[in-house]
């Protein structure tokens, strides 16, 4: 069978570029074909060996011939861009569909596809739609959050989930406002989780010397590390609140590194400025072998969203061996249980901290590990999942 992927962002630096480059990888594996169509803000892009990948440029930093005179939109931020769809001005948006549609021609021509698998219910399915080929759509969540912050995008969307095959979802709760957001389609949902790819993340623990050379900072005996955007729906604000709290209960005990960037990167820098944390650091974004490192080594990994579709970092912490604590909301309770992890309330940075000092200083924190890494490897491995996914591409 001849894939070709289309997604609003590039293969490294959010949940659905991830998934898209996951879902290449594994098809490969299964003797498909694959291409990929996504934006792109610099030619140092990784590439994938054996999948031919379709770019459309945008402006960022390098000086690129026949880019799009704006960064690539997003829907909250990304690490190598905090311009918005709902920034978008109509002459933007106008070039943005256009270049879109191009490349997706050209993809089609050369690559002949027999199927296309659109991540978003948004912009790119909708012009998946004009091709006249069949499509399937991968609700991420943040596309829904999209829908429902804005109505200039809605009639691509509807028009999009009007016309696909299938609209996988991939959380109960993100089933859930699919449904929701699209009556008519209620029909079209098959629900699949989300998976992670085993050769990235793994157990590799390192020493806490290893850790501190590698970011050039002191560590202490405790580790609790972030990885995400730097959004508001993250949470991340919160978690500096608990940061306040456990420093104060066991000062110079606690390091916390927080990873990733967004657009409240510096209020959020000057929120642990504000609260004096002396154990907190911003590492900024970090490659996979510098993530598997920290989740491998970190006590235990947080996830403190407001709203979380799926939480794939969740499941890239425990396939690394690190519990998580997670808040009780979106697609965080199908993955993480008391074997694994915690589940606290949404915006209680009381109960956060509370739950993160009770894991870090757990007797059985070794047992703990090792049930999380196999727990994530016995039930979240991309590679057990296309069987299921080549079924939808086929019914």
């Amino acid at each position: 069978m001849k894939v070709l992927m289309i997604n609003h962002f590039p293969l490294a630096g959010s949940g659905s570029g991830t998934y898209t480059r996951n879902i290449a990888v594994h098809l490969l594996k299964k003797d498909h074909e694959v291409s990929i169509v996504m934006p792109e803000n610099t030619f140092h892009y990784g590439s994938i060996p054996g999948i031919k990948v379709y770019p459309v440029f945008f402006s960022y930093h390098e000086d690129i011939g026949n880019a799009l005179p704006f960064n690539f939109p997003c829907f909250t931020t990304h690490p190598r861009s905090t311009m918005t769809f709902f920034d978008l001005m109509d002459t933007q948006l106008e070039g943005y569909l256009t270049a879109f549609e191009k490349t997706i021609n050209k993809a089609i021509e050369e690559f002949k596809p027999d199927i296309i698998h659109a991540q978003h219910i948004w912009l790119l399915s909708w012009l998946a739609k004009k091709t006249g080929i069949p499509y399937v759509i991968t609700a991420h969540g943040t596309d829904l959050m999209g829908y429902q912050h804005s109505a200039r995008f809605r009639k691509y969307a509807d028009e999009a989930a009007m016309g696909a095959k299938r609209i996988i979802t991939i959380s109960n709760d993100n089933d859930k406002l699919v449904r929701e957001l699209f009556p008519i389609c209620a029909d079209k949902t098959v629900f699949m989780r989300n998976g992670y790819d085993p050769d990235r993340f793994f157990p590799e623990p390192q020493t806490k010397e290893q850790i501190s050379h590698m970011l050039d900072i002191k560590l202490s005996e405790k580790l609790v590390f972030f990885a995400g955007k730097l959004a508001h729906f993250k949470g991340v604000d919160v978690l500096l609140e608990a940061a306040r709290l456990y420093e104060g209960e066991y000062p110079g005990k606690i390091v916390t590194i927080l990873a990733g960037d967004g657009e409240l990167s510096k209020s959020l820098k000057n929120q642990a400025l504000e609260y004096k944390l002396s154990g907190t650091h911003f590492a900024g974004h970090l490659d996979v072998s510098q993530l598997r490192a920290l989740y491998s080594t970190a006590d235990v990994s947080v996830v403190p969203s407001r709203r979380e579709p799926f939480g794939l970092v969740a499941i890239e912490a425990l396939a690394c061996g690190c519990p998580v604590i997670a808040t009780n909301q979106g697609g965080l309770p199908d993955v993480i249980n008391d074997d694994v992890g915690t589940l606290v309330d949404v915006d209680d940075a009381f109960g956060l901290a509370q739950a993160i000092i009770h894991e870090i200083y757990r007797p059985d924190k070794d047992r703990r590990k090792q049930v999380a890494a196999k727990y994530a490897l016995e039930h979240y491995t991309q590679d057990s999942l296309m069987d299921a996914l080549i079924e939808i591409f086929n019914a």
